[in-house]
């Protein structure tokens, strides 16, 4: 992962953050920030989940389309959709109509509040796997690491679907448990000090 400067505004970015202008605000206001709301870190991981195979960039221009769809990713009703329900998304063109996907969402919303009995919330379970090491939150050419392998393992022992390590490195990229940002990137000191100030749950 390399940096780049966007054209139109002269600001030094991840590279993959320069592609195009949806990137850009979303790197700039979201990615890499800490993050302990539920819902948030439930759409992130079922977002991500949607991505497997396909590009960032197609799930964000749909996110506003899944959130209409999935109840604002309140997991709590989204654990009781039915088949009926399972039936329209699949008729659904704002979003990726794939069954598993689909079903898949549906079953997390489950375990996620089986999760927040044990838990307390969503968000004290995943900043569990925050890496201590600091070696950790400097950038490398990765798509996985010992924690996202943890994260995976654990959940799919729990019973959530679409959750393999890449996924789960990419959410926690996005959500904050690591700073993944390059060196260069505008956004990198932002985000370590959004990660000094913020209240772990």
């Amino acid at each position: 992962m390399t940096i780049a400067e966007t054209e139109n505004d002269a600001v030094i970015r991840c590279a993959w953050a320069a592609t195009t202008e949806e990137f850009a605000e979303y790197h700039d206001t979201e990615w890499g920030f800490p993050v302990k709301d539920d819902r948030r870190l439930f759409e992130k991981i079922c977002l991500e989940g949607f991505q497997s195979g396909l590009s960032w960039r197609t799930i964000l221009a749909k996110r506003d389309a899944f959130r209409v769809a999935f109840a604002h990713f309140d997991f709590h009703a989204i654990s009781g959709f039915s088949d009926n329900d399972v039936a329209e998304l699949l008729q659904n063109k704002g979003i990726v109509r794939h069954r598993g996907k689909i079903e898949a969402v549906i079953n997390n919303a489950q375990k996620a509040i089986d999760m927040e009995r044990e838990f307390g919330s969503l968000a004290a379970y995943f900043w569990s796997f925050e890496p201590t090491d600091t070696s950790a939150h400097e950038p490398q050419t990765r798509s996985t690491s010992a924690e996202s392998v943890a994260l995976s393992k654990d959940l799919k022992k729990r019973g959530w679907k679409f959750v393999g390590p890449t996924t789960v490195f990419a959410f926690m990229q996005a959500m904050g448990l690591i700073n993944d940002h390059q060196i260069g990137c505008h956004s990198r000191e932002k985000v370590e000090k959004a990660r000094q100030k913020f209240d772990r749950p």
